[in-house]
């Protein structure tokens, strides 16, 4: 993932610190008319591209709601130790 954004970034002429600094606070913005159900995201349809192609580059075959998993595997291994 932090080669997919550095990519990215390199990509934006920016540094790691920036992009990261505007997703941020861009996720902390509700969309309108929305609710604040959802976040705008401060990619677009042209970055959205570039991070599909760097997605692919450096393997990164998992989705936002992935991060249950991992959280899961922390907690099996954990056991596991114990």
């Amino acid at each position: 993932m932090v080669q997919v954004l550095k990519g990215l970034a390199e990509l934006k002429n920016m540094t790691l610190g920036e992009l990261l600094e505007k997703i941020v606070l861009h996720s902390f913005e509700p969309v309108k008319g929305d609710e604040g159900e959802s976040s705008a995201s401060p990619h677009s349809k042209s970055d959205l591209s570039a991070i599909a192609d760097l997605r692919r580059v450096y393997g990164m075959d998992y989705e936002v709601h992935a991060t249950r998993g991992f959280e899961q595997d922390v907690e099996d291994s954990t056991k596991d130790e114990n």
